[in-house]
């Protein structure tokens, strides 16, 4: 009886955080094309303005890599009216801080400033749209940032080539197999007419969606929105047709080397659908179930019980075009890379053949509702997610939404989606090793 109570009480709990978390926005275009979000939340004296636009590295022509990231930093070099240096100043001068974020698939400006600062946060992004000074010192001066980040984020990191090297044995005609990074002889190579024509492209409002959130005043924010976006021509229509990659149909192997490492790694990856899609979820929680903390399967088994790994782990990268999911472990002792590939291929088989536990399965959706209330916590998260799901899934209202789709998912399907994904003739294996193996 005790446990019916408590089962009874979570459920209600669990549906009053739903109904407390309910993100309302609202949404518009301007007649440029820009995409406008507004979502108010006046408990706090503080406003985010964020500007997603939908360019990231797969952009990219082959033989000029890591432009999108590039003008993450280049852009934040001034404008017509920030002059050179000044742009961190003066955010930081008016108590406000702010950052930008880029991936495969899109790049991403944001300010959080008191709320009285709404205009400037506006103001700001709309320089860098309007306004943007590229010249050829700018190029040069974010040359050597972005070779140094190259050296301290990934040269100097262990571990920090393998996504680089799984990514580039999975993808062979897609562009998801370069890097957001990029090569350094790539923007080294690069003129200045190809920068300008790069942000002529791609850095135009209807390439773009604006997210103001938090503590202001609609009638206000549309009025400065039109002020500052509106006069900003719209640019050419972006036409995207990415290769399609042939269906892995047998299984592969490769070997990549990294001179930062002692102990070596092995990876088992699999090639999977658009995060867009349902499946990609259930991927979601397949990864949870088997490396969501120490409780997790992979970690119980081959770290906690058997003593076989250092650790071990299911990443499920989803991406707008494909997803990429990797197992992995790093061996303890002497075991070997195959014994520990084996060890996780059985649990794999596992999943594939018999339903998880009711018990795991309702652990799994006590998981992804924390995770939905801690993504919707703080009005920059909000900002991020609506943006997110506005650019990346064509539907802004997933942020309220999606959560559904996890409490749907059943554990047949979970059985299901590991079965038609999780299959050896579909993955390349690769070991990770350290450079003196070589």
């Amino acid at each position: 009886m005790r446990k019916r109570v408590i089962t009874l009480a979570s459920a209600l709990l669990v549906g009053l955080s739903a109904n407390a978390q309910k993100v309302e926005f609202e949404e518009y275009n301007l007649n440029n094309g820009m995409h406008v979000i507004l979502h108010q939340d006046n408990s706090a004296p503080v406003v985010t303005t964020s500007v997603m636009y939908h360019v990231g590295a797969k952009d990219e022509q082959p033989n000029r890599t890591g432009m999108a990231h590039f003008f993450e930093h280049l852009l934040f070099e001034g404008t017509k009216n920030i002059k050179k240096g000044e742009w961190f100043k003066i955010v930081s001068s008016n108590g406000g801080t702010n950052n930008a974020n880029t991936t495969d698939d899109r790049t991403y400006y944001y300010e959080v400033f008191p709320s009285n600062n709404l205009e400037l946060g506006l103001w700001m992004e709309s320089e860098r749209l309007l306004h943007p000074i590229i010249g050829q010192e700018g190029v040069d001066t974010q040359n050597e940032v972005v070779k140094e980040e190259k050296r301290l984020r990934v040269d100097n990191q262990p571990y920090s080539r393998f996504l680089e090297n799984v990514k580039k044995n999975m993808f062979k005609k897609h562009p998801y197999k370069g890097t957001t990074i990029g090569k350094m002889e790539h923007l080294d190579a690069a003129t200045l007419e190809e920068f300008l024509a790069f942000n002529k492209k791609y850095y135009v409002p209807n390439n773009a969606t604006l997210v103001v959130a938090g503590d202001f005043e609609v009638k206000e924010a549309k009025r400065l929105i039109k002020s500052y976006f509106e006069p900003i021509p719209r640019g050419k229509d972006i036409v995207r047709s990415f290769p399609k990659e042939d269906p892995i149909t047998k299984e592969f192997f490769a070997k990549a080397y990294d001179p930062n490492i002692q102990i070596p790694a092995i990876m088992a990856a699999y090639r999977t659908p658009s995060m867009k899609t349902r499946d990609a979820r259930v991927l979601d929680m397949i990864s949870t179930y088997l490396s969501g903390g120490k409780s997790s399967v992979l970690y119980k088994k081959l770290v906690d019980t058997k003593k076989m790994a250092l650790q071990a782990g299911a990443i499920n990268l989803s991406q707008e075009d494909y997803g990429t999911y990797i197992l992995f472990a790093l061996p303890l002792g002497d075991n070997s890379l195959q014994s520990l590939v084996k060890e996780i291929d059985e649990e794999v088989v596992k999943l594939q053949t018999n339903l998880i536990s009711e018990k795991n399965y309702q652990k799994l959706q006590n998981k992804f509702e924390n995770n939905f209330v801690n993504a919707n916590s703080s009005v920059e998260g909000i900002a991020n997610s609506l943006a997110r799901y506005n650019v990346l899934y064509g539907d802004t209202n997933l942020i309220n939404t999606e959560i559904d789709i996890y409490r749907s998912i059943t554990r047949e399907e979970i059985r299901e989606v590991a079965k038609k994904y999780l299959n050896t003739n579909q993955r390349l294996v690769m070991e990770y090793l350290p450079e003196s193996k070589k």
